[in-house]
This record gives C-alpha cells, sequence and structure tokens, in this order.
C-alpha cells in the first residue's frame, strides 16, 4: 500500500429513530452544513413512504431499500504493464452501503419539479420495490463487473 489508509470517523444515529445508518443518510442529503434542513426532508420523505406504502415500520422498508441498490461487486481500474484493466472486486458491506444510499441520493437531487423529500420518497419506495434509477445503476455495474471477469486474475 503506498499511503496510510484514511481515519474511519464515528458517524452518530439520527435522533428519531437512533440509526446510523439514517444519521449517515442525513449527513449525505446535508448540503452547506445545513442538517435540521436535511433531517426534515428525510424524515418529511419517510412519512410519504409510510403514507404511499400503508407500512408501520418505515426503517424496514429503508433497509430493504438500501439492500436492494447496494452493489455486490464493482470494478476497479489497474495498470498492469501499459495497459489498464477493470478488474472486478467485491464490495465490503459498509461500501456497498454507501454507495447505495449515495445513488439513491444523487438520482432523487437530479429529478426534477418536486420537493426534495417527494423525490427521495419516490427513489426510497422505487428501491424497495427492485426498480428505478439506483437498481439500475447496480444492475450496469454487475454487468461490467461480469463482462471483465477475465481480468479477476489481476486481483492483488
Amino acid at each position: 500500500m503506498r499511503r496510510r489508509s484514511a481515519q474511519g470517523r464515528e458517524i452518530l444515529a439520527d435522533p428519531k429513530f437512533n440509526s446510523k445508518v439514517v444519521g449517515k443518510f442525513i449527513n449525505m442529503v446535508m448540503l452547506e452544513g445545513k442538517k435540521s434542513l436535511a433531517e426534515k426532508m428525510v424524515y418529511g420523505a419517510f412519512d410519504i413512504v409510510r403514507k404511499q406504502l400503508n407500512e408501520t415500520d418505515v426503517l424496514k422498508v429503508f433497509y430493504k431499500a438500501i439492500e436492494n441498490a447496494r452493489p455486490r461487486l464493482e470494478v476497479k481500474p489497474r495498470r498492469v504493464g501499459g495497459a489498464t484493466y477493470q478488474v472486478p472486486i467485491e464490495v465490503r458491506q459498509d461500501r456497498g452501503t454507501s454507495i447505495a444510499l449515495r445513488w439513491i441520493r444523487d438520482f432523487a437531487m437530479n429529478k426534477k419539479g418536486k420537493p426534495m423529500k417527494e423525490k427521495l420518497a419516490d427513489e426510497i419506495i422505487s428501491a424497495y420495490k427492485g426498480e428505478g434509477s439506483a437498481i439500475k445503476k447496480r444492475d450496469d455495474t454487475h454487468k461490467m463487473a461480469e463482462s471483465n471477469k477475465a481480468f479477476a486474475h489481476f486481483r492483488w
């Protein structure tokens, strides 16, 4: 390894559900340090999800959506003798979760014409049902890893 690995930060659990994953998601949604605004967006999205799915436990829906959107494999570029190969590698649980959260956030942000909490709710519901942009992105990532399986021996 060339550099030392980054120091891991302790993420605080969110105040409402006391969940570290929801706390991480709030931090990801937050812009310019406005955490209370991010909390309103995420909790508002959870309320919309609760109403649309008639589900009492929103956390279960949220965790299932993340689990559905989480990639199991990804490709990493490796330089071997002047050529760059896309080498498929397995994704660690925590990294996969943060990738899934990032995809859900980004696809919600890129939609137009609705308030952010509605866009987040739509994205969470579609990931929960196994459809939508985040799931498509996961499938594309898996396809790329599958098609580059021949370079798996460059993993080290």
